[in-house]
């Protein structure tokens, strides 16, 4: 009982501490993306550490995994390297009491995967969105300062103002860029002013003396127009179908029969049995002999890993486009995996037995 939760405490502390560190590194990346809208007024300070703690939230089902893996790696690195293994079976203890240790920790851990995976992460991308919507509603052009190009709805909107009067609710020499999927529209205008619709509560932007230009992306060919009075309507961007289903609750996946439904649903359930495989993995990568060193696999381990979530993920699109039917879906790619750490967990056993 000891050694067991000797064990996995050597396996918890380094879990804790890189865990720890990548969301701290994730969080700085995250961070970096949405305060300057901060910093600019465009949105509430609050709201960009929302967004940034849901971020964080929604990583958590492949961090986790992750940390666990690289974990196992390291702790079960050093138990070879400083011959502790080695000690316990001349003890008697066999190596599968300390692969035993190894998957009960990986258990907890995947319990706690499932939970992000399959009520966590949807929540918290339908959060997400819900925010960036509000924060939208609440564009203020005279927050803006002038001569900085301001991007709104992820990108699709480009705003640019020569000079910004706040007194009088206006901005001058205005350009503004939106993408849309079969144009590209460009207004400039001497002048635009800001008010909310009387039903919909929603911004809308009006220009005073200005062009009109448009882009088809498909044929070579546009239209300008001048006008003297203009407006646009700066709502929500409509979500993208593949950030609906995400932010589907797993209920309702469950009941559904569209691939790209069906592709996340899967996703979600083999977040936890991925986190277990990839434990037992690292506690198979990790045997090595004195001589190669306590981290000799770790080079081997992190390029496995990325060949596994990266295929995982093209399965995944694979799946959902109809290319790759609901079963096996995604999971031949976890069969794939449980057959190669079925090899590595028994080749040190068949070559013990051999010397026999």
């Amino acid at each position: 009982m000891i050694l067991d939760r000797y064990i996995r405490r050597e396996v918890v502390k380094p879990t804790v501490a890189i865990c720890s560190l990548l969301v701290f590194i994730f969080g700085c990346y995250i961070a970096a993306r949405y305060l300057e809208d901060a910093v600019n007024g465009q949105m509430p300070g609050g709201t960009v550490l929302l967004l940034i703690l849901l971020r964080i939230a929604i990583a958590l089902e492949v961090l986790l995994p992750m940390t666990l893996y690289l974990s196992v790696i390291i702790a079960l690195g050093r138990l070879y390297g400083d011959n502790e293994v080695m000690a316990m079976v001349s003890c008697g203890i066999p190596t599968a009491r300390v692969l035993r240790s190894v998957f009960w920790v990986a258990l907890v851990a995947g319990g706690i995967t499932a939970c992000f995976s399959i009520q966590i992460r949807p929540w918290a991308w339908e959060r997400f969105y819900d925010l960036k919507a509000r924060a939208m509603l609440n564009f203020d052009i005279t927050r803006m300062r002038g001569g900085t190009f301001y991007e709104i709805q992820d990108g699709d909107r480009v705003i640019f103002a020569d000079r910004v009067d706040g007194q009088v609710n206006a901005a001058r020499r205005i350009f503004i860029q939106t993408r849309r999927e079969q144009a590209l529209e460009v207004i400039f205008a001497r002048e635009a002013r800001q008010r909310r619709d009387e039903k919909t509560g929603v911004p809308i932007l009006e220009f005073t003396d200005g062009y009109f230009y448009e882009f088809s992306r498909q044929k070579n060919q546009g239209r300008i127009m001048q006008f003297g009075k203009s407006m646009i309507q700066l709502s929500p961007k409509v979500p993208h179908r593949d950030f609906k289903v995400k932010a589907a609750a797993t209920a309702v996946l469950a009941r559904s029969e569209d691939p790209e439904e069906i592709a996340e649903r899967q996703w979600r359930l083999a977040a936890p049995v991925s986190t277990v495989l990839l434990a037992l993995l690292g506690a198979a990568l990790a045997h090595a002999s004195p001589r190669q060193g306590k981290y000799a696999r770790m080079p081997a381990a992190v390029v496995v890993f990325a060949v596994y979530y990266n295929l995982s993920a093209v399965v995944k699109k694979w799946v959902g486009q109809g290319i790759i039917g609901p079963m096996p879906g995604i999971w031949w790619v976890q069969f794939l995996m449980a057959a190669l750490v079925v090899v590595l967990l028994w080749r040190p056993r068949i070559a013990v037995r051999r010397r026999g």
